[in-house]
């Protein structure tokens, strides 16, 4: 039986969950600003006690690896990282927008039409992909200032469900008839199970000592106003 950590941090949820041969039975998370360095190694502690598990007793760890917050999947990766040196364990990396659109499909089965996870940028840029049913990928991940014109011929096509912290600002451009949008969250670790249990399943482990999150873009360290006229 595959006992897999899943760490979740891409975004502004902080989630924890562990799963036994691809199915969830122990999950904790929690949404808000800042939230990933003080609650990852408490949550993580929790889902394994929750579980009645040892840390020994994992067989992997696996950890979204982007796109998304550039401080969050630094935390989640390092996190994970740390995990794996300490425990002799592999290393399974999960792609953030796969494992949102996994989980839609999983609360939502019987759907046929497109999935286009959003994960927020800034102003109208979201982080994005468009996956079929199958989960295969149709448009592959971008980072995409959203307009009227985003989507359109697939749109004119094909119904597509829009989901995630990035798609409640779209909604106002996107009015297409086939546009949908869910604002259920799926940015959880529990929505990792099947994509994980799949990637151990063929071994499909990280290099520990190499392995970098996606960060889509390079992370810029802007200035304040104060700061520019002190500067």
């Amino acid at each position: 039986m595959a006992k897999i950590l899943q760490i979740e941090t891409a975004t502004a949820v902080c989630s924890v969950a562990l799963s036994i041969n691809g199915e969830t039975i122990s999950v904790k998370e929690e949404q808000g600003q800042n939230l990933h360095a003080a609650n990852l190694t408490l949550f993580i502690d929790e889902v394994i006690k929750a579980a009645g598990l040892s840390y020994s007793e994992l067989d992997a760890i696996a950890v979204s690896k982007g796109p998304g917050s550039y401080t969050g999947l630094r935390i989640g990766v390092s996190t994970a990282k740390g995990l794996c040196y300490a425990l002799d364990k592999p290393l399974i990396a999960v792609e953030t927008l796969e494992m949102m659109a996994a989980g839609f499909l999983a609360e939502n089965p019987a759907y046929s039409g497109l999935i286009c996870p959003m994960i927020d940028a800034r102003r109208m840029e979201v982080y994005t992909s468009v996956f079929a049913s199958s989960l295969n990928v149709l448009l592959p991940t971008e980072a995409k200032i959203i307009d009227e014109t985003s989507f359109a011929d697939l749109l004119s096509q094909h119904p597509i469900t829009f989901l995630g912290d990035g798609a409640a600002k779209c909604a106002e451009v996107l009015t297409q008839q086939n546009a949908k949008f869910d604002s259920a969250n799926f940015n959880s670790a529990a929505y990792m199970s099947k994509l994980a249990i799949h990637a151990f399943d063929n071994s499909d482990f990280e290099d520990v000592a190499y392995f970098e999150p996606f960060y889509l873009k390079d992370f810029v360290v802007t200035q304040s106003k104060k700061q520019q006229a002190q500067g």
